[in-house]
């Protein structure tokens, strides 16, 4: 169950960062709110996640899907466009990701 936490976590990482850039520095109220929903949520998933998780394995790959997840939707939504090289970078954190998972105890 603290898989499904932490990726819980993780996913509303990305949701909160989107609406935070959408409250446009907190002057739209509603998407004011919704950052503040979403990182609720995002922090008590990983709240719960790191009550069975060890911490050097939860917040790296809760950040990880954060920024990787950020990536995707600054690209998919935004129009913001990202050298090859970066998409590299990207690749190489996912990868980071995984293996944190893969090698952890």
């Amino acid at each position: 169950m603290a898989w499904i936490y932490l990726t819980i976590a993780g996913v509303f990482e990305v949701v909160w960062a989107t609406f935070m850039k959408m409250s446009a520095g907190f002057h739209q109220p509603v998407y004011t709110v919704l950052t503040v929903m979403g990182m609720i949520i995002s922090f008590g998933c990983l709240a719960m996640a790191t009550h069975r998780l060890p911490m050097s394995m939860a917040y790296p790959i809760w950040t990880g899907i954060g920024a990787v997840g950020s990536v995707i939707v600054g690209v998919s939504f935004f129009g913001d466009r990202l050298s090859p090289l970066t998409w590299g970078f990207v690749a190489l954190l996912l990868i980071s990701i995984i293996g944190i998972k893969l090698t952890s105890h």
